[in-house]
């Protein structure tokens, strides 16, 4: 727990981008859990990605050309459709026989949901089927084609569990959220009991109603009640249901590599007059997530030195289950066999 790098996990879907960020005819580029991705949305519609690189000398296919259907390289022409298989070889003359159908680059599973790039990272080949994870997550209360209203990203300097821990942290926010609209009261801390239970791939803290303190959640019509769910590979889903409005909360960690992290924070709203307030929600959302970055990257210059860690009950209790549930379900894996979660329905308490 204490590592400056995690092991990343394989064979789940993992958030790769908004769907706004895919503009038809243009490539996003990106390394994700350390592989090198190239992302587009073909000229039907249809979002696709594979491996950003060329097979003939290994040069990346992003600096090539995009017409909406084939990615040609720009060092020697050779052509890629959106499945990542060649399609045309210019310097091929006549009679020279090739099966351009064996010639791939690589690809990944890639659907769009609820407006995200979701992209499957397979383990020894599997299809996500195989996996056990058909398809990726949908968010409570949403359509599958209803977009998040708001998203920002930040990468964190820090692996997917340190990112994880601080999402699952219910203790830090008096001290690390300081910005003035969120201190107000933080600093008088309060009792806390909560229910949780295990889920799929993770656990839930049982639906309750929110405290009248917190005062953004009274925008949706009190009373609010609230179901937070973390599961793997690094997902925090928080479904918000007020007697007016409903709300989804999406917290999404897709590993770059074993020691760095982005972070994606994507809410849906069913009150469409707050889609005016964008930019002021989305800076506001900006500010309380770069404080998580910042204490993550001071914490790094502490964790370099391989400092002997101390956790307590109950406040650091579910930082333990994430490994708990992440061990199980790498174990699973490397022994063939369906994963099994090994958590159990518990209160915990703590003050914050």
């Amino acid at each position: 727990m204490q590592g400056l790098t995690a092991e990343l996990i394989k064979g789940l879907w993992y958030v790769a981008a908004p769907g706004r960020d895919l503009k038809p005819g243009k490539l996003l580029n990106k390394t994700l859990v350390g592989q090198p991705v190239l992302m587009g949305r073909a000229a039907n519609g249809e979002v696709f990605a594979i491996r950003d690189h060329c097979p003939h000398r290994g040069i990346p296919l992003r600096y090539g050309q995009f017409d909406g259907q084939s990615i040609q390289c720009c060092y020697h022409g050779w052509r890629f459709d959106t499945s990542g298989t060649c399609v045309e070889i210019p310097s091929l003359r006549e009679g020279q026989q090739m099966d351009l159908t064996k010639i791939k680059c690589g690809s990944y599973p890639c659907v769009e949901r609820q407006g995200l790039i979701w992209i499957f990272f397979a383990k020894d080949g599997e299809t996500p089927a195989e996996a056990g994870q058909p398809e990726p997550p949908l968010m409570p209360d949403f359509a599958a084609a209803a977009r998040p209203g708001f998203h920002i990203m930040l990468p964190f300097h820090c692996s997917v569990d340190h990112a994880a821990f601080g999402l699952m942290d219910p203790t830090h926010a008096a001290y690390v959220h300081t910005s003035w609209w969120f201190k107000k009261g933080a600093k008088k801390l309060r009792p806390k009991e909560k229910k949780f239970a295990p889920s799929e791939l993770g656990w839930s803290m049982v639906r309750h109603e929110l405290p009248p303190q917190n005062i953004a959640y009274k925008l949706l019509g009190t009373p609010v009640t609230t179901e937070i769910s973390y599961m793997l590979p690094g997902l925090r889903i928080e479904n918000i249901r007020g007697a007016k409005y409903q709300a989804t909360g999406l917290t999404a960690l897709t590993p770059v590599n074993e020691g760095e992290t982005e972070v994606h924070q994507f809410f849906w709203v069913s009150a469409a007059w707050m889609s005016g307030l964008r930019p002021l929600f989305e800076h506001l959302m900006r500010v309380f997530l770069d404080q998580d970055r910042r204490v993550v990257i001071q914490q790094r210059e502490g964790l370099v030195h391989h400092p002997n860690l101390m956790l307590i009950n109950d406040a650091d209790t579910q930082a333990r289950w994430w490994m708990r549930v992440k061990d199980a379900f790498l174990k699973a894996q490397a022994d063939g066999k369906p994963f099994e979660n090994p958590l159990r329905p518990m209160t915990l308490r703590w003050r914050s």
